[in-house]
């Protein structure tokens, strides 16, 4: 379904710089739509990040994260019915930053504990500014 990891050379368009060249930050994507989920590992790809699934449900997330450590994770709020919330909670307890890409208002997420004063990248989102709550997230410019 997705292609192999390719050598940090050939992923990296020509006018792309990756987020730091020492190391390159794994992102686990959270997102149930397709074609989102292509579009998000695409452009952290194009960017200098490795990828962490997609996951598409909340079990897949909670799998990937018992057998991986990412750096940073994007989240949809609503996966199929689902509340990310169980992924938000474990994200927290194992001191993993994260942020949303979601099309709930600010005001909606508020009543969440977890997901309360969490950045939200709005969809439809602009690659600018995803990248730029990326950096912030990891605690980068």
């Amino acid at each position: 379904m997705f292609s192999p990891p390719q050598p940090k050379d050939a992923r990296l368009p020509h006018n792309a710089t990756p987020v730091d060249a020492a190391h390159c930050p794994c992102i686990l994507i959270v997102e149930d739509e397709p074609i989102i989920a292509i579009d998000l590992r695409i452009i952290f790809q194009d960017n200098g990040y490795d990828v962490l699934g997609p996951a598409t449900s909340v079990d897949m997330a909670l799998q990937l994260l018992n057998n991986a450590r990412p750096d940073l994770a994007v989240l949809d709020v609503n996966l199929r019915g689902q509340s990310v919330v169980p992924v938000a909670e474990r994200l927290r307890s194992l001191q993993i930053p994260f942020f949303l890409s979601s099309s709930y208002e600010t005001a909606q997420l508020q009543t969440v504990t977890v997901l309360a004063n969490v950045e939200n990248v709005r969809k439809p989102f602009e690659e600018r500014r995803l990248l730029a709550v990326a950096r912030r997230a990891l605690g980068s410019t």
